[in-house]
């Protein structure tokens, strides 16, 4: 029997229901958090929740006073145990504005904490390419976590229609910005780089952790154009949940990992 949390509250998953007029439902008007919980700790607590919190400030959310990240916290590591998940579980906290219509919403913020067991499996590396059909845009809200996600969704189900693991996405200067998972890094000549937040990608927790804990390595920030990552030696993606992900095959060149299988030995993931 799985359980989730709805607005504070456990429940069996069989049992959940959304309002029709919830607004992340009907416009996309929400964010989320997909985090890493290992032996009942958050991994990269702060940064997630600094993320949100920031995002809320962005979309002018008015989240109740008691909405904490030590409540949301505490709510996450009951559900995981709840479910018993606590040793190694991927959980997806989404936040809606309210409920109601376009001009008349009710700001009463609704949230759902959901959690699923991964296990640690054999390393895989990934074969991707470029989705064709869409480009994000640069402006305030690109680096969010937001529900409106129709690009990814689109470029996920590319991805799956030609056997790729997963897909890089444009911006609206034809230049790379992410993954649909995940933030993208590219080695060349030994030197590390990853596209600038202003170039529309989401501002990755996992992302930010390893521009702040390189010892050996330094990521540097640069617009990525797509002859960089044709021309680039190695390549790997990155999220909070599978930590670094090397490239195996980008648009049919095989890639070697061994500078990455290096940066992997420094990089925590608990």
């Amino acid at each position: 029997m799985e359980f989730i949390n709805i607005n504070g509250k456990i429940i069996r998953k069989s049992e959940a229901g959304i309002k029709i007029d919830d607004r992340s439902y009907r416009y996309g008007d929400g964010l989320f958090e997909t985090m890493r919980v290992v032996d009942g700790k958050i991994f990269l607590e702060n940064f997630h929740f600094e993320r949100l919190f920031h995002g809320f400030g962005i979309l002018r959310f008015q989240p109740p006073e008691f909405f904490l990240a030590d409540k949301l916290s505490a709510e996450i590591v009951e559900l995981c145990k709840k479910n018993q998940y606590s040793e190694l579980a991927k959980v997806r906290l989404s936040v809606s504005r309210g409920n109601g219509g376009l001009y008349d919403g009710d700001e009463n913020l609704n949230y759902l904490i959901e959690c699923s067991s991964i296990r640690n499996e054999e390393e895989k590396s990934l074969v991707i390419d470029i989705f064709p059909d869409a480009r994000k845009s640069c402006d305030v809200f690109s680096n969010l976590k937001s529900a409106n996600f129709l690009p990814y969704v689109m470029a996920a189900k590319f991805a799956r229609e030609n056997q790729l693991d997963d897909c890089l996405l444009l911006n609206v200067y034809g230049r790379i910005c992410d993954s649909t998972i995940a933030n993208i890094f590219w080695i060349k000549d030994k030197e590390i780089f990853t596209p600038l937040l202003s170039e529309g990608c989401v501002a990755g927790v996992m992302r930010r952790q390893l521009k702040a804990q390189g010892a050996s390595f330094k990521v540097q920030e640069r617009i990525c154009e797509i002859k960089d990552v044709e021309n680039a030696d190695e390549i790997f993606l990155t999220n909070s949940v599978s930590g670094i992900m090397a490239v195996r095959k980008f648009a049919g060149r095989e890639l070697n990992s061994e500078r990455i299988q290096k940066l992997k030995q420094e990089i925590v993931m608990i």
